[in-house]
């Protein structure tokens, strides 16, 4: 496997993005020990000994995209994790599109997560990938877990139809001679980006040979029921329809791939009953950029309305 990593001047100067890097050796690929190392990145901000957030991030952002919500869920007392997906952002990018599959980005996010910083009591927001891939892991240990928010992502199975906006997505990002990250975080907005945050979005990616993860991401997608994570997608939905700790849906009115995309969530999900779900107006895909702090807000009074006796609780 050849591996590329991003030269750190690259993240010279971000905008709004103060935060130290944080890193993680964790196997290239699991189960085998020969096949070296990836180094993964993550922030951790806020109070150590405070319950978790876990903020992940999907295609083709990185923890960059955050930069607008940690500091309102500090103020709140919280710490704060958002890990960069292998391929994306300060973490290591493998060169081929073939060393990226679903249930590797899920076997990496374990092994940071679970194994290197062995968070529990942790209250989950995911988007996008970070959904796709951060729903796999939450199944996997949900009693690592307190309450879990989701906005503009889903858990597909194989057996609904994508949107023509998504499967336009994924026909761009396999065909298209040129992929413009920053721009194409900037498509996926409601608002416009300055030149110096789509910059920011650019950075992890000196060029195209940088961009195999971001690259394969859409067709990774399950669209049928043979596809490779259909099946494992189903089984963590069997986790899911058993869940019982508070879930909350925070999606963006304006997103035309994830649109009514909490359905299956809100109908599915015992913990979703009675919540009060949020559609975060002015939101785009990336709602996060579109209305970070509000949507910070709305996970911080989450939390604050959730309360936990014990971060240690079993799962339901």
């Amino acid at each position: 496997m050849q591996i590329l990593r991003t030269p750190d001047d690259r993240f010279v100067d971000l905008p709004d993005f103060p935060y130290e890097p944080h890193y993680a050796e964790i196997a290239a690929v699991p189960g085998d020990a020969t096949a070296g190392t990836l180094r993964v990145h993550y922030l951790d901000e806020g109070p150590r000994d405070a319950a978790p957030v876990l903020l992940m991030h999907g295609e083709p952002s990185w923890s960059f995209l955050y930069r607008h919500m940690i500091p309102v869920l500090v103020a709140a007392g919280h710490r704060v994790v958002v890990p960069d997906l292998v391929g994306f952002g300060r973490s290591d990018k493998p060169a081929d599109t073939t060393d990226y599959t679903y249930a590797r980005h899920v076997e990496w996010m374990q092994a940071l997560l679970f194994d290197h910083l062995d968070l529990t009591g942790i209250t989950f927001f995911g988007q996008d990938w970070g959904g796709l891939v951060g729903l796999r892991v939450l199944a996997s240990q949900p009693d690592r877990y307190s309450r879990a928010v989701v906005g503009n992502t889903g858990l597909p199975e194989g057996d609904g139809k994508l949107s023509e906006a998504f499967l336009s997505w994924q026909k761009f990002s396999r065909e298209s001679p040129v992929f413009p990250i920053g721009n194409i975080v900037n498509g996926g907005c409601a608002s416009d980006l300055s030149p110096e945050v789509i910059a920011g979005y650019d950075a992890p990616f000196p060029d195209d040979t940088y961009k195999a993860g971001a690259r394969i991401f859409p067709s990774l997608v399950p669209s049928l029921v043979d596809d490779p994570g259909a099946a494992e997608n189903r089984e963590a939905w069997k986790v899911l329809e058993q869940w019982t700790k508070p879930w909350l849906c925070a999606f963006g009115d304006k997103d035309a791939v994830t649109r009514g995309g909490e359905g299956p969530f809100k109908r599915r999900i015992p913990g979703a009953a009675d919540q009060p779900h949020t559609t975060i107006v002015g939101g785009g895909h990336f709602l996060q950029e579109d209305k970070g702090a509000e949507l910070a807000e709305v996970i911080a009074a989450f939390i604050e309305s959730t309360p936990v006796a014990d971060s240690g609780e079993g799962s339901d």
